[in-house]
């Protein structure tokens, strides 16, 4: 408790002197020129982040389309892959490759589609700090 009283006192006791001369008012502009070039720098990221997200999800849902289209297009009777041996485990991967294919797309575009989500929340919460620090107060 004694030491608590005794930093309170300590500064109480410090009286800062302000002055008007044109180094402290060179060096407040320096500082504030910096801080907004940090804030159009984090402006630029969120918006480079936003346009890779959107070609993300363009190049995700073209490719899963097309490969999606092609897996469905083949006859239901040929298998998409087979193989030259007699194992009944690679036989019965061969007759049901479809569904294990078409599973495994499925599986991928979900997990893409849970990630381009959780990545644009991210930018989204990247943003609200921001912006709320950014506000000056009237």
């Amino acid at each position: 408790m004694n030491k608590d009283k005794e930093l309170e006192e300590l500064f109480l006791a410090q009286q800062p002197h302000f002055d008007d001369n044109e180094a402290f008012m060179a060096s407040l502009n320096k500082r504030l020129d910096a801080v907004e070039y940090v804030k159009q720098h984090q402006e630029a990221t969120i918006r480079r982040y936003k346009w890779a997200m959107v070609a993300a999800f363009v190049v995700g849902i073209i490719s899963g389309a097309i490969t999606i289209a092609f897996v469905l297009s083949m006859p239901a009777e040929v298998p998409l892959f087979t193989f030259n041996a007699q194992s009944a485990t690679l036989l019965w991967l061969s007759e049901h490759s479809r569904i294990i294919v078409t599973t495994v797309l499925s599986l991928f575009m979900g997990f893409a589609v849970f990630s381009i989500f959780g990545n644009v929340m991210d930018i989204v919460n990247m943003r609200k700090p921001f912006i709320k620090t950014s506000k000056i107060a009237p």
